[in-house]
Parts: structure tokens; C-alpha cells; sequence
């Protein structure tokens, strides 16, 4: 498995220089463009309630990622905005649920969906539990 824990320096053989490159920050975009979409067709009561919170939310974690990348000098402000991102993604699958439950959105769609978070948090809870490698001052020793 190719994970971005299992090879944090390295993307195809290349040196990862930007938080767009990890698999962790595609995966989270992917998923917060998906959800975007579905939300369109939310009634227009909940524009300021469900729809804004999901998409808050599912976008918040990428730039909690993004934010986390600039971070990665200090290991306690990198594990931080980690932990940051994966309580956004967490918040997301809350709203899913939601979703769900007020007939929105159908349980095999938001199954999926659902899921991809979990893999999404699976790889920021293994970031956090081993950060070294990917702080800043591990990818200047090389």
C-alpha cells in the first residue's frame, strides 16, 4: 500500500514540496467537491443551516491540511492542525448522518462518502501518531 504515512518525502519518486501533492489532501478535495454537488439539490430552507455546515466542514479539512503543511517545522503545531483537520472530518461524517436521516441525501451515497472519511481520518490519525518524518527539518537531512 502506497500510503502518504508509509512515504512522506516521496511522491512517484519525486521529493513531496506541497500540501496539494499528498494523497491525504486529494482525497479530502475530492470528497469536499462531491459533497458541494450533492448539496445543490438541498432545499433551499436549509441553505444557511445543513448545507453550509457540510460544506464548511468537508472544505475546512483541506485547508487544515494546507494550513498544517506550512506548519510542519514544529511538531506540536504540525500534530495540532492534524488533529484539527481530522475533528473537521469527523464533523462532516456527523453531518452525513444528518443528511441522511432528513431523507437528503440516500444511504448508499452518503455510505460512500462516509467511508472516504474514514480513510481520510485513518491517514491523519497515522500522520499524528508518527509525525517525524514528515516535519520540515527531517526532509533537509537528505
Amino acid at each position: 500500500m502506497n500510503s502518504d504515512a508509509q512515504r512522506p518525502s516521496k511522491l512517484k519518486g519525486k521529493a513531496i514540496t506541497h500540501h496539494w501533492e499528498l494523497e491525504v489532501y486529494q482525497l479530502a478535495m475530492q470528497v469536499a467537491v462531491e459533497i458541494f454537488k450533492l448539496t445543490k439539490k438541498f432545499p433551499s430552507d436549509e441553505k444557511f443551516a445543513l448545507t453550509s455546515q457540510i460544506r464548511a466542514s468537508s472544505r475546512s479539512v483541506t485547508a487544515q491540511i494546507a494550513e498544517d503543511w506550512r506548519k510542519r517545522r514544529y511538531e506540536a503545531a504540525f500534530v495540532s492542525k492534524l488533529n484539527d483537520a481530522e475533528g473537521e472530518a469527523a464533523e462532516t461524517q456527523s453531518w452525513l448522518e444528518h443528511c441522511v436521516k432528513s431523507d437528503y441525501v440516500d444511504r448508499t451515497s452518503a455510505a460512500k462518502l462516509f467511508r472516504t472519511y474514514d480513510r481520510i481520518l485513518g491517514k491523519l490519525v497515522t500522520m499524528q501518531n508518527n509525525p517525524t518524518p514528515w516535519l520540515l527539518h527531517q526532509l533537509h537531512q537528505r
